[in-house]
C-alpha cells in the first residue's frame, strides 16, 4: 500500500459522512487523461448503503478548487454532476456522489437508433440549459482568448507533428499553418460567448435513469465560443456518426437555440460553418494532446484515437477553401506517416 492510498484512507476515516459506517476498501473507478484518479466505496449504515466517487488530484499537479466552484454552478443551473460532500484542498482530495459507471460512449457503441437519438436529445438540451442558465456564471470564468487558441493548436505541430511523426515545416508550409490558425481562431471569437464544458462528449457524459445525463471532467471551463460544446459531443473524438445524422442533431440543437433568441434561423448557413471550423479547431487540438499523453504521459492508448480526428479535419477541411494547406497537409504528410507507424506496429 502506497503512502499517498494510505492518506486516502486515514482522511476518509476522519470524515463525519462516513461515521459509523460500514466502508468498503477504496477501488479504482477511472482515470483521465490528467495526473486525477478517482476511487469508489460503499458505505453502509443507519441510513442505507450508498455509493461514493473519491478524486484523489495530486496538489502538486491539480487544483481541486476549479472542481468545486464549477460543481456548485452547474447544480445551481438543475444539471446533474457530482455534487462535493467533503474535501481535503490541503491534501488533494474530493468525496463526491456517485453518478454510476455508464459512459455515453459504452452505451452508444450497441444502442437502438431510438436510444442513442434520446441520448443525444438529453445531452443537447443539458447543453442549451448550460448556455441559457449559465450567463451570469461565465463572466466568472476564464477567457478562451486568442492566446489560449493558439496554446491548444500548437498542441498539433509540436507534439503531433514534430513530435509523434517528426514532420517539420518550411517557410511556405509554416506561413499556411499561421494562417489557418489566424482564420480559426476569428471564427471562434465572432461566436456568441457562452459558458463552456470544454470536454463535453461521450466519456465525460453519463447515462442515467434520472436527469439524464450526468455530466463529468468540467473543471476546465471557460468562457467562449458558443458551437464548442456542441461540437464536442456531435464530432466525437471517440465515435463517428453518419454526416446526415449529424447535421440532424446539429439542426435540433440550433432550433433550441433560436427559442431561447440565442440564434436566428436565418444565421443557419452561418451556423453550420461556424461549428465546422469549431471543429477543426478542436481536433487539431485532441489529436496533439492524444500524441502528447503518449509521448510525456506514457499513455499509449490515445494514439489510437488520433485517426478520427484526422478523418474529421479532411472531410470538413474538404468543405471550406480556407482550410486547403491543412487539408493538403494532412493528406500529403500527415496521414501516409501515421499508417506508416501502424503498420509497424
Amino acid at each position: 500500500m502506497n503512502e499517498r492510498f494510505q492518506m486516502m484512507l486515514d482522511w476518509l476515516q476522519s470524515l463525519s459522512i462516513l461515521k459509523d459506517c460500514e466502508v468498503t476498501n477504496p477501488v479504482s473507478a477511472s482515470s483521465d487523461a490528467s495526473f486525477r484518479r478517482y476511487f469508489r466505496i460503499e458505505a453502509k449504515g443507519a441510513s442505507g448503503q450508498h455509493s461514493y466517487i473519491i478524486m484523489d488530484a495530486p496538489v502538486e499537479h491539480e487544483d481541486c478548487r476549479p472542481f468545486i466552484a464549477v460543481s456548485e454552478q452547474l447544480v445551481s443551473m438543475g444539471l446533474t454532476v457530482p455534487e462535493v460532500l467533503a474535501q481535503n484542498l490541503t491534501q488533494g482530495f474530493l468525496l463526491l456522489t456517485d453518478l454510476g459507471s455508464t459512459t455515453y460512449l459504452s452505451v452508444l457503441e450497441q444502442a437502438e437508433e431510438s436510444t442513442v437519438d434520446r441520448l443525444y436529445g438529453d445531452a443537447l438540451e443539458a447543453l442549451v440549459c448550460l448556455q441559457t442558465k449559465g450567463n451570469d456564471a461565465a463572466q466568472n470564468l476564464p477567457s478562451y482568448n486568442e492566446s489560449l487558441f493558439t496554446t491548444e493548436m500548437s498542441l498539433f505541430s509540436d507534439w503531433l507533428l514534430s513530435t509523434h511523426l517528426e514532420i517539420g515545416l518550411n517557410k511556405l508550409e509554416n506561413q499556411a499553418w499561421q494562417s489557418v490558425q489566424n482564420t480559426l481562431i476569428k471564427s471562434a471569437l465572432k461566436q456568441p460567448q457562452v459558458y463552456v464544458h470544454r470536454d463535453y462528449h461521450s466519456r465525460n457524459l453519463m447515462v442515467l435513469d434520472e436527469a439524464n445525463p450526468g455530466i463529468l471532467d468540467f473543471q476546465d471551463a471557460v468562457k467562449g465560443p458558443l458551437t464548442y460544446d456542441a461540437v464536442s459531443m456531435l464530432r466525437d473524438c471517440y465515435i463517428a456518426w453518419p454526416e446526415e445524422q449529424v447535421v440532424e442533431w446539429q439542426r435540433n440543437y440550433f432550433l433550441q437555440l433560436c427559442q431561447q433568441n440565442m440564434m436566428h434561423r436565418e444565421e443557419w448557413e452561418s451556423f453550420q460553418k461556424s461549428m465546422d471550423l469549431m471543429g477543426v479547431q478542436r481536433h487539431l487540438k485532441a489529436s496533439g494532446i492524444f500524441a502528447r499523453l503518449f509521448h510525456r504521459d506514457g499513455k499509449e492508448g490515445y494514439l489510437d484515437d488520433i485517426p478520427l480526428t484526422l478523418d474529421y479535419l479532411v472531410k470538413v477541411g474538404a468543405k471550406y477553401s480556407e482550410m486547403t494547406s491543412l487539408l493538403d497537409l494532412v493528406e500529403a504528410k500527415v496521414l501516409p506517416k501515421i499508417s506508416t507507424i501502424n503498420q509497424a506496429k
